[in-house]
């Protein structure tokens, strides 16, 4: 990341990946056009907030405690824990608008209604949410980048462990699923350093879905394909 920085204040972060992809269909276009504003958690977009306010997390949800899912995919985990969950409210980050499209169909459909999306980069996010202020993050099949040269892109690295950290109160948890070994190994070395410890006590806690999990299309995939996903829970000292 260079310190040179956009005319609006934003620093210049290089992103990895897709932004959008297939054409919409007119169902997702009319979910953007009517849903997505109002389920902003404050404003993170620099143009809108450039000197980077923390957001008033209390006052956009009414106390209840928050969670965060980060890069949520399909959105039936994200859907999953609203609807389990409704004592909580839970902010979806994802920067692909093409399945953000789609999380807001199955918002719809489920009728949930403590959601928020911030349809971006979650560094921006970091960058306004208060110290201490989540309880919960959840970090599911992310892009593996597999290539050793990319590993620095990888979400398990000092750049965006360490703003986690930050935003995570004392005692949170955050809980990594991933079906590639090297992946566990990287967040095995780098999350303990951004101040976790893992709770695994024997193997079964790595090998068993939590209990309140559901299965995503991505661990569908990766288990037809033959590979072994791993749970791995942390907490934040």
């Amino acid at each position: 990341m260079s310190n040179d920085s956009h005319p609006s204040g934003a620093p210049w972060r290089n992103f990895y990946g897709r932004r959008k992809g297939k054409t919409l269909r007119e169902s997702q276009k009319e979910y953007l056009d009517q849903d997505l504003a109002a389920m902003s958690p404050g404003p993170v977009d620099w143009d809108v907030n450039p000197k980077r306010e923390p957001l008033d997390l209390a006052g956009r949800f009414g106390g209840k405690p928050v969670w965060l899912e980060i890069g949520f995919g399909g959105g039936e985990h994200l859907v999953h824990q609203a609807a389990l969950h409704p004592e909580v409210e839970i902010i979806g980050c994802e920067p692909f608008i093409n399945v953000v499209a789609m999380l807001l169909g199955k918002i719809r459909d489920a009728g949930v209604s403590n959601v928020a999306i911030h349809p971006d980069d979650v560094r921006d996010l970091f960058d306004v949410l208060p110290d201490g202020s989540i309880e919960r993050a959840f970090l599911l099949y992310p892009d593996p980048w597999p290539k050793k040269r990319h590993h620095r892109r990888r979400f398990v690295t000092p750049e965006f462990l360490e703003p986690l950290s930050r935003v995570l109160e004392p005692g949170a948890i955050f809980r990594v699923a991933t079906d590639i070994p090297d992946y566990v190994r990287q967040a095995l070395e780098e999350v303990h350093k951004a101040g976790f410890d893992w709770l695994a006590e024997d193997p079964s806690d790595w090998r068993t879905p939590w209990p309140d999990w559901i299965e995503t299309r991505y661990e569908a995939k990766a288990l037809r394909e033959g590979r072994v996903p791993h749970y791995l829970t942390f907490r934040r000292q």
